[in-house]
């Protein structure tokens, strides 16, 4: 059974506490939505997992979302779909009802990613994506130089893809997202060039991971961030991300079909 919060949140992050410096910092980027869109192919109706305020939502065509944040719910644009109050453990779906489904930055907070994505496989007839980060690449990351707890933090969050893929079946691929340098969508990984941005603490606020730590591990590392750009340390080692055009971290998308009956 599900462990829900007062807010109805499922899984280890309560969205009714740390929303509120969320949205500013987490806009679809344009160029990751084109990868979600290739992956689901032609799929017509399709269902959106752990689908928060509905980001990346326009990559698909007619679109069911599933979340079950009340305040994340209520933070959804009026020209979405009103999303199902559910968890991916216990879809309230008949068997291969969608041609399509997804779920996005959401499995690594799930109570039992294999439960959630043995039901997203079962109400779905066609491919299954998932846009998840390999957790043994995480700590590769610069950050992890400035905050090792928060990239730890997400490491042991992450579920392994190989696990992902065998809980969905069938035939799968995984392949590594580009993060361009503009990136809009701001995951930690998406500062991998502006550096300046995670010293903001709304922006830090917008990565989940973060609410994990405490607030030395916070102190410290705006401290030793400064001191390294003030002094021209993090530009002698890592300058130059600064005009590299795309960065291929930890970020993947994992796509599964049903294999011919």
């Amino acid at each position: 059974m599900n462990v829900r919060t007062q807010d109805g949140s499922a899984g280890d992050v309560d969205y009714g506490t740390i929303t509120s410096g969320h949205s500013p910092f987490r806009r679809p980027d344009t160029r990751i939505a084109r990868f979600i869109a290739e992956a689901l192919g032609e799929a017509r109706t399709v269902l959106n997992v752990g689908a928060g305020a509905g980001s990346y939502e326009n990559a698909a065509r007619e679109v069911t979302a599933v979340e079950p944040s009340r305040s994340m719910r209520a933070r959804r644009p009026a020209r979405l779909t009103r999303a199902v109050d559910a968890v991916a453990e216990e879809l309230p779906f008949a068997d291969g009802e969608f041609d399509g489904a997804m779920t996005l930055f959401s499995v690594h907070q799930w109570s039992d990613v294999t439960r959630g994505l043995r039901e997203m496989r079962r109400v779905t007839r066609g491919p299954v994506v998932v846009l998840t980060c390999a957790p043994e690449l995480v700590r590769d990351f610069w950050l992890y130089e400035y905050a090792p707890e928060v990239l730890d933090t997400e490491a042991l969050r992450h579920p392994r893809v190989e696990d992902i893929a065998a809980a969905l079946g069938g035939t799968g691929a995984v392949h590594t997202v580009p993060i361009p340098l503009d990136c809009t969508d701001g995951f930690n990984e998406a500062y991998y060039g502006r550096p300046e941005m995670l010293l903001d603490p709304a922006a830090r606020q917008a990565c989940s991971a973060w609410s994990f730590v405490d607030d030395g591990v916070r102190q410290r590392f705006d401290e030793n961030l400064r001191r390294d750009l003030a002094s021209g340390a993090w530009d002698d080692r890592h300058g130059h991300l600064r005009t590299q055009s795309t960065y291929e971290g930890s970020l993947v998308l994992v796509r599964a079909t049903p294999d011919p009956a």
